[in-house]
């Protein structure tokens, strides 16, 4: 039957609103309702009192909640409405779809609800809102009498919630800062309370105020022109302060200004005026209270902390730069670490075919004595193996792996040996001026090598300045601390300083990063080997010191080298060389080489000095003779060789005859098998290749002679 609520023939065509046209548009027979033309008196009635409510209404009928409601309740629905209508109220609310069931099980049951100032956060506009809402539910019978639905009175209370909140928020800032001025007024902060008359000009305040401007208080209590006042302000706080008065008047802002205020005796205190500015009904200025705190003590405080901070922060930057610094030496000590590793294979090999080539043009040279031709061919061919020679000590010297002869020295008594080699070297435009400390402290150096690198400095200054002008030979005792030694593989304590200064043309810093490898130069091609520099640097740090060089593009260069101080006892005298050079006596020599042609060579210069000389090929070979009982008067040994027996085990074992057998090592380089950083003890013997016939049969001699001793 149709329902005489929505039908026209029963007059609902007397009902308006949006919502009654929409809920008879709906389609309510996809809904558990049922056709619109079935539904039941008490639902009829039940719609049609909600049509005629101006409050927010919604009906939630059945078990489901389908949603029924005025067009008050859609305004508060928003976007929801209208996909609401029809809809179960779980999903149409599903944020809250736990309240609302609870609601529905309790009216259903027969039960009431009601919730004042309920807060809920609702998706009505697309985004979550939190809202706040009064609400009311109540069971709607159905023509049985039992409930069949649940009408819902919905006002929402947001908007004074929300107020109310900020009043609150409001009252509590007022007491915070009504606590806080009590509080300062209460405490010894406060300076003063003023009210400066902007139409006067007058200026007004309590006698703290004028105790802190040195006013007199009658006259402050009473007004004064504010320009009293204004002559106690700090000149560098006029421009600040005036800057923030216009700010607080243009933009009506509350007002803070930090500025100092002079003292009896000269000093200046600082204070914060903190207050605002009322206004006339004109809008036009009209007064300035405001009231005046210590803050000397805070800001001495900010000062200091701002110092400590710039310090720290200076320290930082110097740290980080003493860091990039290190690094960056360290990268270029390990670089000229892997080219000396480099360098000193190669010399050593090298070494060995210049030993071949020397060894065989002496051998042609005895066959051939009275061919001028010849001899005079052999003669240049030794004067290229000399070269060459002096070119492998250079590498040698800069990878750190010649032999070092090391003897305490005084660098004033070097020089002084030196002086009249070093004019003679650099020409008489040069003018030399040295000096050395009376009092340096003695340094354990190869003096040889310590004058080459003298030398060489001076000839490269020389050629720094084209050959005119003045070097400077200095030297100092100085202590080097932890500071200047890191990461420079140096370490700190006592050193001797020498020193090379020139003013020539100086070096780019391109140039001065690449000034200690090897065959790097910056002179013509055919003038300059570029070993000079990495020559010394290897000798100063083979002597456990440190080389540094300070230049600067067209000023001019300085080379420093640092050996440590020795503590050893000085000797007595310088030794001198031994007299005894007997003539040969048809000794037993055993010669230990690898490489053949160097065993050769030896072999044929030995035999002709008059030796019998006996070979092995390799360590193993010679231990083996000598277990068998050969006698031998000397045993002549190449210092590196394949093998598990080293040449340091045939020492060893000569060591421990009796009588010793005496023991000559030769080698390109001797990769510390010997030695100790290439230094080598005062009974260890060693004729570096490549050798002259002289200068084997003099080593020979020196050695046998000594024989037997120890």
């Amino acid at each position: 039957m149709p329902s005489p609520f929505l039908s026209q023939s029963h007059g609902c065509q007397g009902w308006r609103g949006e919502m009654s046209e929409r809920i008879r548009a709906f389609d309510w027979s996809t809904t558990e309702l049922g056709p619109l033309e079935g539904w039941s008196h008490s639902l009829c009635n039940a719609v049609q009192f909600l049509l005629g409510s101006p409050v927010p209404l919604v009906m939630l009928w059945g078990r489901p909640g389908y949603m029924i409601y005025n067009d008050a309740y859609s305004v508060f629905a928003g976007g929801r409405h209208p996909y609401l209508l029809g809809s179960p109220v779980e999903l149409g609310w599903p944020e809250v779809a736990e309240f609302n069931r609870n609601v529905m099980d309790t009216c259903l049951a027969g039960g009431t609800l009601s919730y004042r100032d309920k807060e809920l956060v609702l998706l009505r506009h697309g985004k979550p809102e939190e809202v706040w809402m009064d609400l009311y539910y109540s069971p709607v019978p159905g023509d049985d009498g039992a409930p069949a639905g649940v009408m819902a009175i919905v006002v929402e209370t947001t908007e004074r919630m929300v107020s109310e909140r900020r009043r609150q928020e409001a009252e509590s800032a007022y007491r915070e800062a009504n606590e806080r001025l009590h509080l300062a007024l209460s405490s010894g902060a406060v300076r003063g309370l003023f009210v400066w008359d902007l139409e006067t000009n007058l200026l007004s305040g309590d006698a703290r105020f004028a105790r802190t401007f040195l006013l007199p208080v009658e006259q402050v209590e009473q007004g004064l022109p504010n320009d009293r006042a204004m002559q106690m302000i700090h000149p560098d706080d006029f421009d600040h302060l005036n800057r923030q008065v216009e700010q607080t008047i243009a933009l009506r802002v509350p007002f803070k200004a930090e500025y100092r205020i002079r003292q009896s005796d000269g000093s200046y205190q600082w204070v914060l005026a903190s207050g605002r500015c009322e206004f006339g009904e004109q809008g036009q200025p009209l007064r300035f209270p405001g009231v005046l705190i210590d803050i000397h003590e805070r800001k001495i405080a900010e000062d200091e902390l701002l110092q400590l901070t710039h310090q720290l922060e200076q320290r930082v930057e110097a740290e980080v730069q003493a860091r990039s610094e290190v690094e960056e030496r360290l990268r270029q000590s390990q670089k000229l670490e892997a080219i000396g590793g480099l360098t000193g294979g190669v010399a050593h090999d090298f070494n060995n075919m210049l030993q071949v080539i020397a060894g065989n043009l002496h051998l042609l040279a005895r066959l051939e004595p009275a061919n001028e031709r010849a001899q005079r061919y052999v003669q240049v061919a030794l004067g290229a193996v000399d070269r060459g020679a002096k070119l492998s000590s250079q590498l040698l010297s800069f990878a750190r792996r010649q032999q070092l002869q090391p003897t305490q020295c005084d660098p004033l008594r070097i020089y002084q040996g030196l002086g009249e080699l070093f004019q003679r070297a650099l020409g008489e435009t040069i003018h030399l001026d040295v000096q050395l400390p009376r009092d340096s402290w003695p340094i354990y150096v190869d003096r040889n090598q310590l004058e080459n690198a003298l030398l060489n400095l001076a000839i490269n200054a020389r050629d720094a300045m084209q050959g005119e002008g003045t070097i400077r030979i200095t030297g100092e005792n100085v202590t080097l601390d932890e500071a200047f030694c890191a990461g420079k593989q140096v370490e700190p304590g006592d050193y001797v300083c020498l020193s090379v200064c020139d003013n020539g043309i100086g070096m780019t810093q391109e140039v001065l990063e690449h000034a200690f490898e090897p065959f790097f130069t910056t002179k013509p091609e055919g003038h300059s080997t570029g070993l000079g520099l990495s020559m010394v640097f290897g000798f100063v740090k083979q002597s456990g010191g440190h080389t540094e060089i300070i230049s600067e593009h067209g000023v001019g260069s300085t080379v420093q080298m640092y050996f440590p101080r020795s503590a050893r006892n000085a000797p007595d005298e310088e030794p001198q060389a031994s007299d005894e050079c007997s003539a040969c006596g048809g000794e037993t020599i055993l010669v230990v080489e690898d490489d053949a042609g160097v065993r050769a060579t030896a072999v044929e210069l030995l035999q002709q000095l008059g030796y019998r000389v006996l070979t092995a090929a390799n360590g193993e070979l010679a231990q083996q003779l000598l277990d068998e009982g050969t006698r031998v008067d000397l045993i002549f040994t190449d210092v590196v060789m394949p093998g598990r027996i080293k040449s340091s085990d045939l020492a060893d074992w000569a060591r421990r005859q009796m009588p010793p057998v005496p023991l000559l090592f030769t080698s390109g380089f001797t990769r510390d098998v010997i030695s100790r950083n290439q230094q080598l003890s005062a009974d260890t013997h060693l004729l570096s290749k490549p050798y002259t016939p002289q200068a084997l049969e003099s080593m020979l001699r020196s050695v046998l002679a000594g024989r037997g001793a120890g």
